[in-house]
Formats: C-alpha cells, structure tokens, sequence
C-alpha cells in the first residue's frame, strides 16, 4: 500500500514537471491589458472604500456628538431638545398656530405655545425633562435609591408644568410634557405606569416625537375644521342679510307697482274727463251767438 502511494506521488510529480517545461502558450499583451484593466478597477475600489471610511468617520463623530449632547451639559440637551420639538411644530402646524418662548401673562417663558381658541385655549408644550436622573437610574440599574430618585424628579417636573403652564380661563386645562428619546419614553410606560397615572390626573400629557407628531396632526385637523365652520357661519350670516335685503327690496318694488297702478287709474280717469269735455266743447264751438247781424 505504502509503495502505491509513492508511485503515485512520482507520477504526479513528473507530470507537473512536464507542465513546467512546457512553453508558455498565452498572449503576454493580452495578460498585460487584463492586468492594466484589473489596477483600474482595484483603484475604483480602493477609491470607493477611502469614501465610504471618511463618511463612517463622520457618522461616528455624530454618534459622539449626539452622545455629548444626551450625556453632557443640561443646557447642551434642553437646545436638543427644544431643537426637536420646533423643527415638528414647525413642520406640521400652519403658521400663526404656534409661538416659541413666548412669555405669558404670568412672566414664564414656556418651550412652545400650539395657539387655540378658547375655549379650549393655548395648549403649551415643555420639552425639558430630568435626564440626570434617568442616566443614573439605567447606570445603577440594580439600586432602588437611583429609580425612586428618578420616579420623584419625574413627578417634581410634572407638577412643575401643571402650576405654571395650566391657567384656568387663559390656557387648556392640560399641558403637554415632550421627551426627544422614544426609549425613555417606551420606559417610563413599561417600568414606570405610575408616572403616566400621576401625570393624566395632573393633566400632563407626556408625548414622544411620534406620539406628538399624530397629536398635531389632530390639532391642526381640529383647527381646518373651526376655520371651515368660521367661514360656514360668515356666509350663513352674510345669506340671513342678502335675504333681509331682498325682502326690503321686494317690500318697496310692491310699493312703487301702488304707486304705478294708482298713476294709471288717473290717467284713465283723465281720459274719461277729456272724452266728455271734448264733445261740449265742439258743441260750443258750433254755437251761433248772433254775433253777424
């Protein structure tokens, strides 16, 4: 067995040395085009994937800003956050229907005031929130300290909203409290239901940005639908008046028709009074007086 295999090795060997000595049977030119070809496309690649590396260089520089902005200064996120909340309002509702930092009759500038009619009134919008304790609560995750710290600052901001956005008679009787991240927002409704109870009995909708884009939408849906029944009752009204004029009008054309039908009994008499002078007056015309002798 062991002697079959060497057999075999030598036979192989033999015939790759035969292949070797064997003269070349390829075009050289023709190696040399494919070659040049191959370096042009190797170049596009390569040239492709120095692209594709600078623009996931400047994805992951947006990743770390963006991370600076959720985990640095309270400042740098609340612009986030009313950066968001203006570019949505903006995008969705008419202008004239929303005001920014607009200061109230009470001297408090909120984040963003949707204008309503009164009833049911301005509705403001705050899009700050406690992320402090948020990120310490998720970096201390198996601490009950840092979520009842978390739950308390959550519930501290709610009430803030409700004593200085809800003004009876001024504002809605409810406020809107918007969170830029849709994760804390699916959070506080899965681990924190309590919060999402306090805040509707405090009358502080919390609202994400797809939650809060389909409220304005049925906010403005709601304002089209005033402003059509605004211009139904402008020309209802304007109708009540034309026909208050068409009757007047009616009224003094039945008048003027007296007045004709009046004029043309007269005249009739007229006509009668001369048809019977006119005879008498022939009959004197024909008279002798004597006047010849």
């Amino acid at each position: 067995m062991t002697t079959y295999i060497f057999v075999l090795l030598f036979v192989i060997i033999i015939l790759l040395i035969i292949l070797l000595m064997r003269r070349p049977t390829v075009d050289i030119s023709a190696l040399r085009e494919d070659n040049a070809r191959l370096r042009e496309r190797l170049a596009e690649r390569l040239g492709a994937l120095t692209q594709n590396a600078i623009e996931l260089k400047n994805i992951s520089s947006d990743i770390a800003n963006f991370k600076n902005i959720l985990m640095g200064n309270k400042q740098a996120r609340g612009t986030f956050g009313e950066r968001q909340l203006e570019d949505l309002v903006a995008d969705i509702m008419p202008p004239k229907t929303y005001a920014f930092q607009s200061v109230l009759d009470t001297g408090v500038r909120p984040d963003c005031i949707i204008r309503l009619p009164y009833p049911p009134g301005d509705m403001i919008i705050d899009s700050k929130f406690p992320l402090e304790s948020y990120n310490l609560m998720t970096a201390n995750a198996d601490k009950i300290g840092a979520k009842k710290q978390f739950e308390l600052d959550v519930r501290k901001h709610i009430d803030a909203i409700s004593e200085k956005y809800i003004i009876p008679g001024k504002t809605a009787e409810s406020a809107m409290m918007f969170i830029a991240s849709e994760s804390i927002f699916e959070t506080l409704h899965r681990n924190f239901p309590a919060i999402i109870d306090y805040a509707s009995r405090k009358k502080v909708f919390i609202v994400s940005p797809s939650t809060l884009w389909a409220t304005l939408n049925t906010i403005r849906a709601v304002l089209s639908d005033i402003k059509i029944k605004q211009v139904a009752d402008k020309i209802k009204r304007e109708l009540n008046y034309l026909l208050t004029d068409l009757s007047r009008l009616s009224e003094r054309t039945g008048k003027v028709q007296q007045h004709f039908s009046q004029a043309t009994v007269d005249l009739e008499q007229i006509q009668t009074s001369i048809a019977k002078i006119t005879p008498r007056a022939e009959k004197l015309k024909d008279m002798d007086f004597g006047e010849d002798e």
